[in-house]
């Protein structure tokens, strides 16, 4: 599909800084009391058919003194993406960076982003595929796209950052920055297969319904049967897609047997 045609699909990773908390031990500990909250530490993100990484760190914003003082500014930016985005995609988006997104949100007293959907390429590769690991890394070098800048990082990268050193905000931005690259490639390998908004909502004429094609080279494949009625079933000639008509074309007038019709 190109640039500027159907929906705007948005790719997004976040990093997030962690609790800082106090315990009694080191190993499978409760914490006693929340010292710090975690907080957004930076975020990555592209527009599907545009070049270029759009990347913010705490850093960028004037008035960074370290921890989260400038978090509402970087929210602000993050808020203003969103909300241009009909799909965002994320691996793990929905249990992860999208969550974690609305709770800073929330906690500076933003109103919510102009709704979208999400496309989570970690939960909806789940529903049709089983790899050994569905971790993007894994699933990164599995499938030829590359890997991760710094595939066995320590958290001491996470907490260079909080405390504002400037070697390991310059790491951080590559690191960030890179997972959407990949999730990008991953995403129009697994667009295709997995379970997404039809882009049909989007176009004026019928198009294949995966977003990332939105070809009209359709083949007329049979039909899709459902209990009591049938639809013509299509299959997209360049990415492979299926999709079937919205009407029905016809209905059959026997009756559906029951529990209570079985003997």
């Amino acid at each position: 599909m190109k640039a500027g045609a159907g929906p705007r699909i948005l790719f997004l990773d976040i990093e997030t800084s962690p609790n800082v908390v106090y315990s009694w031990g080191v190993y499978q500990e409760n914490a006693l009391t929340v010292k710090e909250h975690w907080y957004i530490l930076s975020f990555a993100a592209s527009w599907r058919g545009s070049k270029g990484i759009i990347y913010r760190g705490l850093p960028d914003y004037d008035g960074y003194k370290g921890g989260d003082s400038t978090e509402r500014k970087l929210l602000s930016d993050l808020h203003d993406l969103l909300s241009e985005a009909d799909i965002v995609v994320a691996h793990n988006g929905a249990d992860f960076d999208v969550r974690r997104i609305n709770a800073r949100f929330i906690a500076r007293e933003f109103r919510p982003p102009n709704p979208y959907k999400v496309v989570d390429t970690r939960r909806d590769l789940t529903r049709v595929a089983s790899f050994s690991s569905n971790r993007l890394n894994w699933l990164s070098k599995q499938l030829g796209i590359g890997q991760k800048t710094m595939e066995h990082q320590d958290v001491s990268l996470w907490l260079g950052c909080m405390a504002g050193d400037k070697k390991c905000w310059a790491k951080m931005k590559a690191y960030n920055k890179h997972d959407v690259v990949l999730l990008e490639e991953l995403y129009e390998i697994l667009s295709p297969w997995i379970r997404q908004p039809n882009a049909n909502l989007w176009s004026a004429g019928a198009v294949c319904p995966n977003p990332a094609c939105g070809s009209r080279d359709l083949q007329s494949r049979g039909y899709s049967k459902s209990k009591t009625r049938k639809y013509h079933r299509f299959q997209c000639k360049s990415c492979g897609s299926w999709g079937r008509s919205t009407k029905s074309e016809g209905f059959s007038a026997s009756i559906t047997p029951t529990t209570t019709d079985i003997g």
